[in-house]
């Protein structure tokens, strides 16, 4: 067996070992052994993309759902740069994956050699491990290396703080297998007896002792984005009285979770009435600026890290979300104040006086949003949630969509939503909401739906590009077209003479040109009434909303109106 074939079958049987289950690859010559010796494994599900970018994120999406590392393959050159806005997205929002890219190896390097750059330490810090794997020779001791590297990249990429390793892969000529030929090996390449991996690891880091909470009545909860598990908020809220703020993304917006939180704290009067002894936050609390404008408000901001599957963070120094510089402490996990009474919900003056405006606001939200039968932006991204069955997972893209729901939302259980919420990026959405849906129904029997705004969809189309024989989600994927940017129509921008070249980007593209050139079934939607309908069906499926950039922005400037006016004539 040749070097390289040994190397690429050693790599893929170790991290099979670990509990490897998806990979992704981009067809190129350089990656052939690493390709091969995936599709060769049974015990592991392979997509194959042509576009490296698309690839890249339909990685994302499956790690994400699976919430286990998936392994992401490519050729040398500017292949593994496409990799680079995911690799950035993952170690920001802690998704584990293993970026394994194919290198020319080091005589041909620095020679001008074909399809060859410098890929040593590409990632920078964005990845939590990097190994230049070296070239593969048949000296002692190789197999052992390779194993034990491995199991080590499984390792860092769902350790303590999940995250993107990368690992940069030399191969020389021959590429492709040629058995019973090539060098003999002085050792076996074969791994532990009974499937065993190299090195056996702990699943699960100690419970850390939880930080007891101070005991103040003006108490508030705030649920950032993040795969950690929510219960223990809600029950902290239930115990203390305490309101409990939740992005979508958290999935911390169930039964009794405060849910129009985002128009109460854009009221100067109601967050002037409300000013908190202590805030509790878990997760990243980035996604408004009324929130982080709260968080200074408090006299004390206790951090919770969490990493994305709930179990404490070990390096709590790099770990910990603050954007507003506010964190007096952080902790790794945190226990109610001493005294606290379990088994009866606690009511004070301070959680009434939540609950009061909560319905109000609720109540005024929903009117103005119910007023009109045609679809807006805030109404589509409300109903759209309340409709999906149990079960069902809804990719959030970024700008307007997440916002939108994050306003609107009723609280919910039976749905998990997710979104690329590290860097926030609109690219590479479509291809994360497939890999997600992939994910979610290979573990689940819920269906899955995105919501999209028009530019993402247009910024990934190839995420659409599914070869016949790959395995295709069953995904309905709501598009809101309103001819370009909907989120600076909010913003200062919107003043500016050049603003609709600049920031408006129209572009007149309907989401039926991209659903034809990818041959898939296309719906238009216009009525709230007909919502439930055009979620029905099976496979990959587009629905468009068609809307007006300028009646939204004013829309969401009545629903701020409505709520304020609404809270003020509280008594």
């Amino acid at each position: 067996m040749n070097p390289s074939t040994a190397l690429a079958r050693v790599l893929v049987d170790e991290l099979a070992r670990c509990g490897l289950t998806e990979a992704v690859v981009a067809p190129g010559s350089r990656s052939t052994p690493l390709a091969l010796a995936l599709v060769a494994h049974g015990g592991i599900r392979v997509h194959v993309r042509v576009d490296e970018r698309s690839a890249s994120y339909l990685a994302l999406g499956l790690a994400r759902a699976s919430r286990a590392p998936v392994a992401l393959v490519c050729t040398s050159g500017t292949a593994a740069a496409n990799f680079h806005p995911a690799v950035m997205e993952a170690d920001e929002s802690g998704v584990p994956l293993l970026v394994l890219t194919a290198d020319r190896p080091p005589e041909l390097r620095g020679t001008g050699a074909n399809q060859t750059t410098d890929q040593i330490g590409l990632y920078g810090q964005a990845v939590r491990m990097f190994t230049e794997v070296g070239t593969p020779d048949p000296v002692p001791g190789t197999v052992a290396y390779w194993r034990s590297l491995a199991g080590r990249a499984w390792a860092s990429a769902r350790g303590g703080r999940p995250g993107p390793v990368h690992l940069n892969v030399a191969f020389r000529d021959p590429l492709t297998p040629d058995e019973g030929q090539g060098p003999s090996w002085p050792e076996p390449l074969d791994g532990r007896s009974d499937g065993r991996p190299w090195t056996a690891r702990p699943l699960r880091a100690p419970e850390p002792a939880p930080f007891e909470l101070p005991g103040v009545e003006r108490g508030v909860i705030v649920c950032g984005d993040g795969d950690y598990d929510p219960v223990p908020f809600l029950a902290l809220s239930e115990l203390t009285g305490w309101p409990l703020l939740a992005e979508p993304t958290s999935n911390a917006r169930r039964s009794g979770a405060v849910s129009t939180y985002r128009q109460l704290l854009a009221s100067s009067r109601f967050v002037r009435e409300h000013t908190p002894e202590l805030v509790v936050s878990v997760g990243r609390p980035n996604l408004s600026r009324q929130v982080l404008s709260y968080l200074r408000r408090a006299q004390r901001h206790v951090v919770v890290t969490a990493d994305e599957v709930g179990d404490p963070v070990s390096h709590l120094a790099n770990a910990y979300s603050d954007p507003a510089r506010t964190a007096t402490d952080v902790v790794a996990a945190v226990a109610p104040p001493a005294g606290t009474e379990y088994g009866t919900p606690a009511e004070t003056d301070w959680s009434r006086s939540w609950q009061r405006a909560e319905l109000a606001a609720r109540s005024a939200l929903d009117s103005v949003l119910d007023s009109e039968e045609a679809l807006s932006e805030p109404r589509l991204a409300r109903d759209l949630v309340a409709d999906l069955g149990p079960g069902s997972l809804l990719f959030a893209g970024s700008s307007m969509p997440i916002r939108d729901l994050d306003s609107t939302m009723r609280p919910r259980c039976g749905v998990r939503l997710v979104g690329n919420r590290g860097v926030s990026g609109i690219d590479g959405t479509v291809s994360t909401a497939v890999g997600a849906a992939l994910a979610h129904q290979r573990s689940e029997q819920g269906k899955a739906f995105a919501l999209l705004g028009d530019l993402a969809m247009i910024h990934d189309q190839n995420g659409f590009v599914i070869g016949p024989g790959e395995p295709r989600p069953d995904l309905a994927v709501v598009a809101v077209n309103n001819d370009g940017g909907g989120i600076f129509s909010g913003l200062e921008q919107a003043g500016h003479p050049d603003f609709e070249r600049v920031f408006g980007t129209p572009h007149g593209v309907s989401m039926e040109r991209i659903a034809a050139v990818s041959d898939l079934p296309y719906t238009r939607l216009e009525w709230a009434g007909d919502l439930p309908k055009a979620l029905m069906g099976e496979g990959l499926r587009i629905i468009e909303v068609c809307t007006s950039r300028a009646a939204g922005a004013d829309l969401r400037r009545r629903l701020q109106a409505a709520v304020e006016e609404a809270v003020d004539a509280l008594p």
